[in-house]
């Protein structure tokens, strides 16, 4: 491990010193591989998939097609024509001594990432690192373990091609414990992202010397406000639960005034039925959907709030106000992404200014806060700490800063 971790820093300082056309050059190309690569690929991941139960929602996570392999490419073909954010001047002054002060942004350096069953995380993350200038390593999960090595050994032709070293992008051993060797390797690694579970994020927190950027699990609310348009607040709703509820903004918690309770929940039942969504209500909610024959209906318990749930399943409780529903938010949010509908703007305003999230909506999906609708072409991930990263990041958040003085023999006298 030791080794590969040394090859791959001493790998960096060639992709730190191409051009910005090289570097664009070199994502045109890598896309252009992806699509040439499709059926090697998923040849791959159909070795990855056959292991995974059906009834495991994180096989939607792991599994790749010709179509999300093709917006793959496209996603890295984006970064490519994106500017890079290595390079740019900060400020520049000149000093009293007449020394010339510039403040530029540099790579961070090597970016270890270690993440579980998405192996499009492994060409995200690759071309965001070679774009801004870094190189990678790269820790996946031992279930998409085929998939990722095809699809490194697709960007090592493309690195090869451009005449660099195939270490600026490693993919590390699935040995866990192994990981002691990266957690410890502060002379090779600059940062640690880990991306996936709460359980992984907690881990690689506890045990890594190695400075860590968190990308929090999502635990999502939306809250319905009474004033809310309800034709609305029910395709955002569902939209929120059902269009993709294994990844981290997925919806996992309604939040509805008493005062439209009665009136909204019974919308949600023809949809939340056709995709089985088991729902796990409080008294209140509990009643309202009892007393329609809701298929898939559970009583609350406690843990049941706070909970991410990555499925279809979710939890509703109904609330006095909007006050109630704040208090619910600071209690169980994650800080990832919450949402108010509301037709009251004044509402919408003290709810996206009181609640304290990464990402916060006003009559939106939760499902939004990714890095490609945000425009930043792909991500690393969604950090929920705030230090350095907030929310959706990508390249903007590789850099990091350099002082370059230029004298003419100057000496400090004090």
């Amino acid at each position: 491990m030791l080794e590969l971790l040394q090859q791959t820093h001493i790998a960096s300082a060639s992709i730190r010193l191409c051009s910005d056309a090289q570097k664009r050059d070199l994502l045109l190309h890598l896309a252009d591989q992806i699509v040439a690569n499709i059926p090697i690929v998923l040849r791959e991941n159909a070795l990855d998939l056959e292991r995974m139960s059906d009834i495991d929602p994180k096989k939607d996570r792991l599994m790749l097609n010709e179509s999300r392999l093709i917006a793959i490419a496209q996603s890295v073909r984006d970064v490519a024509h994106l500017p890079a954010p290595d390079g740019a001047l900060l400020s520049e002054k000149t000093l009293s001594n007449g020394i010339i002060l510039r403040k530029i942004t540099v790579p961070l350096g090597v970016v270890g990432v270690i993440y579980e069953s998405r192996p499009n995380v492994t060409l995200d993350v690759s071309a965001l690192c070679l774009r801004s200038g870094n190189a990678v390593v790269l820790r996946g999960s031992s279930e998409a373990w085929h998939s990722n090595k095809a699809l490194v050994e697709v960007v090592h032709q493309s690195l090869s091609t451009m005449g660099l070293p195939k270490e600026i992008v490693t993919l590390l051993p699935t040995d866990r414990a192994l990981m002691h060797d990266l957690f410890n390797a502060t002379r090779y690694v600059d940062v640690i992202i880990p991306r996936g579970s709460e359980a992984l994020i907690q881990f690689v927190r506890q045990h890594s010397r190695v400075p860590t950027i968190e990308t929090g699990a999502g635990v999502c609310h939306t809250y319905v406000h009474s004033a809310a348009d309800l034709k609305k607040a029910h395709r955002i709703v569902v939209n929120a639960k059902v269009s993709r509820p294994s990844v981290c903004n997925s919806l996992d918690t309604v939040l509805v005034d008493i005062a439209v309770a009665g009136a909204f929940l019974p919308m949600l039942k023809a949809d939340f039925e056709r995709w089985n969504v088991e729902v796990f209500a409080d008294e209140t909610a509990f009643a309202v959907l009892k007393s329609i024959d809701y298929a898939y209906l559970k009583a609350a318990t406690p843990e049941d709030f706070g909970r991410e749930f990555l499925d279809f399943k979710c939890s509703i409780r109904v609330v006095e106000n909007m006050e109630s529903a704040l208090s619910h938010i600071r209690e169980h949010s994650s800080r990832h992404s919450e949402a108010i509908i509301s037709e009251d703007s004044c509402v919408c305003n003290q709810f996206i200014h009181q609640v304290d999230a990464a990402a916060v909506y006003s009559n939106a999906s939760t499902r939004f806060t990714d890095g490609g609708e945000f425009g930043l072409g792909a991500e690393i991930g969604i950090s929920t700490q705030k230090l350095h990263a907030r929310g959706p990041f990508a390249m903007e958040k590789l850099v990091t800063e350099k002082w370059i003085a230029i004298g003419d023999g100057q000496v400090r006298n004090e």
